[in-house]
């Protein structure tokens, strides 16, 4: 009996009865990271995960080397990301499941970066491992063994913009660029991440937390196809591109426009914190894009 195909999400109930009736069709990414304590994922994973999951860490696995001006993190190698994940096991058409303690901040990226390499068979859990642990089942200890896969990338399913499209929609207004990051930082104001703060001109801001209702689960496909449209207005999806911070979290708006079926936004990599590392591009402060 073929499995169902999971492409943007899937349920605590519905991942743990595939993982009942067949483990193996299923490849389980712990993505729990964060930014002020870069090795607090790692631990949390230490100290228990779901069965069979694999840790990938943002800097290292999900992230390219840094250059100084290509942002905190900058996409990584296609090739050199495709071979990581079939040495972890991964193989073609592989289910994936990828979750986090941090309401799919880091999950979606790899969803998005697994789209990005061909493959569409992945979804984020949603209500990553706090709903995971309602359901009563149980963490782990075991680190699973890793028997490279044959994964391989493939034509993209994602679109990626460059630095040099960002400056050059300065004057074109081609495409609508919307910023992932909370309102504040947005305005310029409370940056402590990014040397610089203030926005893009001309983007607007659709904070990624305002994806998930109050649980950490995703808002209904109704609920965010209405608040994507209230962005967006009258552009079509294929003309927005999604940025934030260090293109982490605005793969998370592409996630959740995908499940609002709003298909075709880029994702600008490099987002503010490649845009911020030259004096030379233009930043804009307060609410007004």
């Amino acid at each position: 009996m073929p499995h169902t195909h999971f492409t943007t999400l899937i349920s605590a109930a519905n991942l743990g009865e595939r993982l009942d009736a067949a483990p193996e069709s299923v490849f389980i990414a712990d993505c729990r990271f964060e930014l002020a304590d870069p090795t607090a994922g790692e631990r949390a994973y230490a100290a228990g995960h779901l069965p069979g999951a694999h840790y990938l860490h943002l800097d290292r696995d999900l992230s390219g080397p840094k250059s100084g001006g290509n942002g905190r993190h900058p996409l990584p190698d296609r090739e050199t990301l495709a071979r990581n994940l079939a040495a972890r096991g991964l193989k073609k058409g592989q289910q994936v499941i990828t979750y986090d303690a941090q309401g799919g901040t880091y999950a979606a990226r790899l969803w998005w970066l697994l789209r990005w390499l061909g493959h569409d068979s992945v979804a984020v859990l949603d209500g990553g491992l706090a709903a995971w642990t309602e359901t009563g089942r149980a963490l782990v200890g075991e680190v699973p063994a890793e028997t490279p896969g044959d994964f391989a990338a493939a034509a993209p399913l994602a679109v990626t913009i460059d630095v040099a499209a960002v400056e050059r929609n300065l004057q074109s207004r081609e495409r609508l660029i919307v910023d992932a990051r909370a309102a504040d930082r947005y305005r310029g104001e409370n940056e402590t991440i990014d040397p610089v703060g203030g926005h893009i001109p001309g983007a607007l801001n659709r904070p990624f937390m305002d994806n998930l209702q109050p649980d950490g689960r995703f808002k209904s496909a109704h609920e965010l196809r209405e608040a994507f449209h209230a962005v967006l207005g009258p552009i079509a999806p294929e003309r927005a591109v999604m940025q934030c911070g260090s293109g982490v979290t605005a793969c998370h708006n592409l996630l959740a426009m995908e499940v609002a079926g709003l298909h075709g936004a880029a994702l600008y990599g490099g987002s503010w914190s490649e845009w911020c590392a030259s004096p030379l591009r233009p930043v804009a402060i307060g609410s007004a894009a």
